[in-house]
């Protein structure tokens, strides 16, 4: 016996089958998105499909990678949309050209083809999550329709074996969106304390500058940093080998005078000439004398006592010794341990509106866990140029407990007065929006 030939029906079933088989098979989701569009062309002979989830194209016939914003995937994702929109997305059908819009059809015309079919895919509780815009020359028959309907089962099938999580919507109901919109709106609205963050430092509170008393050069440190010190105990030498020349040259300069004047008085009772004279040497004498105590009190000094007791407050003895420096320089400071404040520079960029008496929070750097607790003082009306290099604003703090160790830094979290969550999180972007259009 001869094997019986197959029909045309039969064939078509088997081409039915394989699709099925080839959709439940693939081991990804893009191989199945490859698939649906691909692999049903020689059996509808369609031109193009296009897979759309959640209203975004996923694939297109031919094609190894959409581009988001090619002509023809913004054309199906409009087409999808209007779909929606009239409440049929969910239902297969022709798309008849006249529910849409003249916009819509005209792109239609110059990117797609005659007769197009939609096909959904509905997940198990047979709501819309994507579908298939299928478009070829000829119409679509009822019998051709019945097999893409079935096939459109096999297809949201395979997708939610590999795609088990509910994908988003094509568009939420308008409900939910108004609700979503109402929620977000009252939590904008909702009262935040502003709060900014700043570079801060521990410094001495009423703490006793020494400043250079001479033009010289510093010849040695007797000091440490962070060294408790009394008062009237040295400090620092300034190098004084020409204060000390100075000075001996002043001496012997006041010895002549007075030598001069001693000889022109006792010369006077008998030389008109040499009383004459007298107060002119009288007044040198003065002038020698005062230049000598002048030369004293530079000697005197070139070495800087403490003048009360605390802790020496400076960087380095190192970065002093050997550099000249001139009259008023600040040289260190010294300050009582257990009066310290904070010290906070505040860019421009990040002010906000504090006031005195403001809650300051401060996270030192070498120990970050521990909150210090201070209280705004003082604010400068000017910004002047930090070490950074960048326009700050200068604010003084007060500890509300022990301070701890002055030098230390750390960052500081000045909190200020409630707004509006809207605000306190568009507050930088609206004010670089202001500064770039000028209003």
């Amino acid at each position: 016996m001869t094997a019986q030939v197959p029909g045309p029906a039969e064939r078509l079933f088997a081409q039915f089958l394989t699709l099925e088989r080839q959709a439940r098979a693939a081991a990804d989701i893009d191989s199945l998105a490859y698939a649906l569009v691909n692999d049903a062309q020689p059996l509808f002979g369609y031109r193009h499909a296009a897979l759309l989830i959640a209203g975004r194209v996923q694939a297109v016939t031919g094609i190894s990678r959409v581009e988001p914003h090619a002509p023809f995937v913004a054309l199906v994702e409009s087409a999808a949309r209007q779909l929606l929109a009239q409440g049929r997305s969910a239902h297969p059908q022709v798309v008849d050209t006249n529910s849409l819009t003249e916009q819509t059809r005209a792109d239609w015309q110059s990117l797609s083809t005659g007769s197009v079919f939609w096909l959904p895919l509905l997940d198990r509780q047979r709501a819309l999550f994507g579908g298939l815009w299928i478009a070829r020359e000829q119409p679509w028959n009822d019998a051709e329709q019945a097999l893409l309907v079935q096939l459109g089962d096999g297809y949201s099938h395979a997708w939610q074996a590999l795609q088990p999580h509910k994908p988003w919507r094509l568009r939420w109901p308008r409900k939910k969106i108004l609700a979503v919109i109402a929620a977000a709106t009252l939590l904008l609205l909702l009262p935040v304390r502003q709060s900014v963050l700043a570079p801060a430092e521990v410094v001495p509170l009423n703490g006793r500058v020494v400043a250079a008393p001479l033009d010289g050069v510093i010849a040695e440190f007797l000091v440490k940093p962070n060294q408790p010190v009394s008062s009237g105990e040295l400090l620092l030498r300034f190098d004084a080998t020409s204060l000390k020349a100075q000075a001996d040259v002043a001496e012997r300069s006041l010895d002549v005078a007075e030598a001069e004047l001693k000889s022109n008085s006792q010369r006077a009772f008998a030389d008109g000439e040499a009383k004459a004279r007298l107060d002119l040497l009288a007044a040198r004498v003065e002038q020698k004398r005062a230049e000598r105590d002048y030369a004293r009190e530079l000697l005197a000094r070139s070495e800087v006592r403490a003048e009360r007791d605390g802790i020496a407050v400076f960087a380095d003895a190192e970065r002093w010794t050997g550099k000249p420096v001139q009259t008023g320089e600040r040289l260190m400071e010294i300050a009582d341990p257990r009066q310290a404040e904070l010290r906070i520079e505040l860019a421009v960029g990040d002010a906000i509106d504090l006031a005195p008496g403001a809650e300051v929070a401060l996270f030192l750097d070498s120990d970050p866990l521990n909150r210090h607790a201070a209280q705004l003082q003082r604010l400068a009306y000017e910004a002047q140029p930090s070490a950074a290099g960048q326009l700050a604003y200068r604010l003084d703090a007060s500890f509300a407990a022990t301070p701890p160790r002055i030098g230390l830094r750390g960052t500081a979290k000045l909190f200020g007065q409630r707004v509006p969550l809207a605000l306190f999180l568009l507050r930088r972007p609206l004010a670089a929006l202001r500064q770039s259009l000028g209003l």
